[in-house]
């Protein structure tokens, strides 16, 4: 079977079909949530577009209380899944093109969501209509599983195996190729700040309110605080243009009726490696720290900067860990509070696979200043490099592409940790760009294809 040929067969609907997919805004919006769309419009558009394209092309689409859903190939007691998600990570600001506009431009198609993870899951798609339409004998299930959630609390996998049978095997076409076997465990927790009464004043600048971020597993591209009290606005201008062309940054300060306000840009990028970005939150709060804050303000400002700020591997806060199979604990202040009545941050740890969860949480609970508010702790995960389903990936790779499959570990978190046995499995080829959740988000169009042809083998191949 020349599976790269059937896929050229249908390029131009992968294509269209990709685009069409990509422009259905698919972010988390509790505005628009209702019981049949626990999850917002956005996300329930996405997860229906994807259900009734499989249910007009012959397929078995179920949904499941618009917590997830499935689109279902062939007969058998055991089941291969193939793990995808709908929902995107906000947009962000300083897009060429607009984000869901899919413009295809230079044989890329840019759109959030292009990598993670609407692009892959229409690939994914096409590899089942591929052999579908093959009419090659297949003696399991083959059941494309459909997140809504992936990006935030992974509701849509809890809710989906309350009532659905866990498949045999599988993969999730949602990071890298060759073959990710070992993800990091990952942990969000929520520290709330809490300043000694006893040396808390008024006295000095106030800091009436700042904030970065929205999401845990981002690193923010923006940070605002707003300032007054005794101010020397000159001194704190002065200072803070200072301050920006010292680090190579981009910001503003504007003044208006007593109240300063401070923009910071900074650069997004995944908390699996908070190195590729500019913590923006933690850059602003290593300013403020300096000014005659007053006292609640200057605690604040100074533990996030001693504790966070320059060190993204948890050494400042002694948490510090990493193994051979997947690297090193990486740390990501993804979203930071500070009111005069609260303040808070909100941290995601990536940690390897033979580190212990419950140590980490120790730590956090030592940290001088803060208390953790709440933490959750997805375990990491780990193959058998012996594996049934690894040989199988491993051959299917080298077939198509020519290379060596090798085995990777990630600091990522793909829907492949819900299996008991499964990996994630492309779609990014190895050298390529790693654009998810940046600005200008694209997918190049001959890799589209390539991973194509690529699931499509793979699933024969475990599903024959």
């Amino acid at each position: 079977m020349d599976w790269m040929k059937e896929v050229l067969a249908r390029k131009e609907d992968l294509i269209k079909d990709t685009q069409e997919f990509l422009r259905i805004r698919s972010i988390l919006d509790k505005e628009t949530a209702s019981k049949e769309a626990p999850f917002g419009k956005g996300i329930n558009e996405a997860l229906e577009f994807l259900l009734q394209k499989g249910s007009s092309e012959g397929f078995i689409s179920k949904n499941l209380d618009g917590y997830a859903g499935h689109i279902e190939l062939g007969t058998g007691q055991d089941i291969i899944g193939i793990l995808c998600h709908v929902d995107v990570v906000p947009e962000g600001d300083g897009w060429t093109s607009g984000p869901f506009d899919a413009d295809l431009r230079e044989g890329r198609i840019y759109a959030r969501g292009a990598m993670d993870d609407k692009g892959p899951t229409m690939a994914a798609y096409y590899a089942m209509k591929i052999v579908s339409e093959s009419g090659l004998p297949l003696q399991k299930k083959v059941r494309m599983i459909i997140g809504t959630d992936e990006e935030s609390d992974w509701q849509c996998v809890d809710h989906y195996f309350k009532h659905e049978q866990m498949p045999l095997m599988g993969f999730a076409p949602d990071a890298d190729f060759p073959i990710i076997y070992a993800e990091k465990g990952i942990i969000d927790a929520e520290l709330h700040y809490t300043p000694s009464e006893s040396t808390s004043t008024q006295e000095g600048i106030i800091v009436t309110e700042f904030h970065s971020g929205e999401r845990y597993n981002m690193v923010p591209d923006k940070a605002f605080a707003a300032l007054s009290g005794n101010l020397n606005s000159d001194e704190i201008q002065s200072s803070y243009s200072a301050f920006l062309k010292k680090h190579n940054l981009k910001g503003d300060y504007a003044e208006k009726e007593g109240t300063a306000k401070l923009m910071l840009t900074g650069k997004s990028a995944h908390a699996m490696e908070p190195n590729n970005g500019i913590n923006a939150g933690l850059y602003l709060a290593a300013f403020l720290k300096d000014l005659k804050l007053n006292s609640g303000a200057k605690g604040y400002f100074s533990s996030l900067t001693d504790f966070f700020f320059g060190d993204s591997r948890g050494k400042a806060v002694s948490i510090a860990s990493k193994d051979e199979v997947s690297g090193e604990l990486t740390l990501n202040a993804g979203i930071l509070r500070y009111t005069e009545k609260a303040a808070s941050a909100g941290i995601n740890i990536r940690y390897p696979v033979t580190a212990d969860g419950a140590d980490i949480k120790e730590g956090l609970q030592q940290i001088p200043g803060f208390l953790l508010h709440s933490l959750s702790d997805s375990k990491p995960h780990y193959v058998n490099q012996d594996h049934e389903l690894i040989s199988t990936l491993q051959r299917v790779y080298t077939e198509q592409t020519g290379e060596t499959a090798e085995l990777i570990s990630i600091g990522g978190g793909t829907y492949a940790r819900s299996l008991e046995a499964g990996v994630a499995f492309g779609p990014l080829f190895p050298g390529r760009e790693d654009v998810a959740h940046q600005k200008d988000e694209y997918i190049i169009v001959d890799d589209l294809l390539k991973a194509t042809a690529i699931y499509a083998q793979a699933i024969y191949e475990l599903a024959k």
